[in-house]
């Protein structure tokens, strides 16, 4: 994109807008968690009711994203970003007057499913991978998720002191009113196709979601993201409940919650980084392990603060990391022009992942009154997922290289 098509949006413009909008979408839905229990107690609701709404919301998300994809990269994001930014506020008042559980699925889950699918990192990153040069791309995805990642050190911490001061409805209300601040931003968001996109010729978005099909690497990033979703819901959505049932302080949840944001930003950073200079997959290879052995030190361990806390920060290194990877992986092997759909229909799996993490958490604990069975699941995904990436074919196919020469 030239200097004189691109106008005020530059690449620091865009790239400050972005991260502000998966900053509050990214934060807000990762303070579900900390209402969990106050919502389940007041409306005497046992805990699966909420997870299957949170669950809802990730199945949703997915369903939806990779057509918010298409629609961005059809049309630019900024329309699909203002639209989702509506979406989200809708879906928190409703929230906030909840009655019954269907209330609960309409709201928490349909609405800010949608909203999540056209605020969330596909269309965002999208807008930002094609807007700086191949060589600076791994480093600006991982600052936009490293700032997006801010919003759980940021909304979680402020979601419980509304929570505690005003009470769960009140602060669903207040929470919906600063997320309003997603659709002016949109303005700035509103992507075209830059030079380098266009030199990847004529392909059609059917050709191009062909082409990813065809790609052994292409499933395998699927599996992978798979089992990062169902870790990352599950821990969100569960980690606060389970920390009270283990005698703790419940603003510990709330504390353990922003541990893993300080820690998010500081791994997506890293990621971006790294990823511009060793291989992606490899590094994706070597964050499942870790998670693999962050959980099991952490169930295995005696549960105190400092244990919780440890973990937090420990998973937090390794939580969203793999966004950047994993998007900028896919623009490397496929190229940016259907960025925002190809990596919308690698986040579904990532949301089917979710919604069976997220839904098994409650299954589970109103089945048997413990966790335990999920977090070896957990665990043993993680080691799957290590493994799904060593295969994968990192060079970019026939079609972006013959453009190359």
């Amino acid at each position: 994109m030239s200097q004189a098509a691109r106008g005020w949006r530059t690449p620091l413009v865009i790239l400050a807008c972005g991260t502000v909008v998966l900053l509050l979408s990214f934060g807000t839905r990762t303070s579900f968690g900390i209402f969990l229990a106050p919502v389940s107690d007041d409306l005497g609701w046992g805990r699966e009711v909420f997870a299957l709404a949170i669950a809802v919301q990730n199945l949703v998300w997915g369903l939806s994203q990779p057509i918010a994809g298409a629609i961005a990269d059809r049309h630019g994001s900024g329309r699909v970003i203002a639209v989702g930014g509506l979406f989200y506020v809708a879906g928190l008042y409703l929230m906030s007057g909840v009655a019954t559980p269907a209330d609960l699925t309409v709201s928490a889950g349909i609405m800010i499913g949608v909203a999540m699918s056209g605020t969330s990192f596909p269309v965002v990153l999208a807008v930002i991978g094609r807007g700086v040069p191949a060589s600076r791309r791994s480093l600006y995805l991982g600052l936009a998720a490293a700032g997006g990642s801010s919003g759980q050190l940021a909304v979680v911490p402020l979601g419980q002191v509304l929570l505690q001061a005003y009470g769960w409805a009140t602060a669903l209300v207040l929470l919906a009113a600063i997320c309003l601040v997603m659709v002016p931003l949109a303005a700035a968001l509103a992507g075209r196709a830059s030079a380098e996109t266009l030199r990847e010729g004529s392909q059609s978005l059917r050709q191009a979601v062909r082409e990813a099909g065809a790609h052994g690497g292409f499933w395998f990033l699927n599996a992978g993201f798979f089992v990062c979703g169902f870790h990352v819901m599950f821990i969100a959505t569960h980690l606060p409940a389970y920390i009270i049932d283990k005698g703790a302080d419940p603003a510990l949840g709330a504390t353990a919650l922003a541990l893993i944001g300080l820690g998010n930003i500081a791994g997506s950073y890293l990621a971006g980084v790294l990823g511009g200079r060793m291989s992606k997959k490899y590094l994706l290879s070597g964050l499942y392990l870790a998670r693999s052995i962050v959980i099991t030190a952490f169930v295995l361990a005696p549960v105190s603060d400092l244990s919780i806390m440890a973990f937090a920060l420990g998973i937090g290194v390794l939580w969203l990391s793999t966004v950047p990877l994993t998007s900028g992986l896919v623009a490397q092997i496929f190229g940016v022009r259907y960025l925002a759909t190809l990596f919308g229909l690698v986040f579904f799996s990532h949301q089917l992942g979710a919604f069976l993490g997220v839904w098994l958490g409650g299954y589970v604990y109103d089945t048997t009154g413990s966790y335990d069975a999920v977090w070896w699941t957990a665990v043993a995904l993680g080691l799957v997922a290590a493994a799904c990436h060593w295969p994968i074919n990192e060079r970019p196919v026939a079609r972006l290289a013959a453009a190359a020469d």
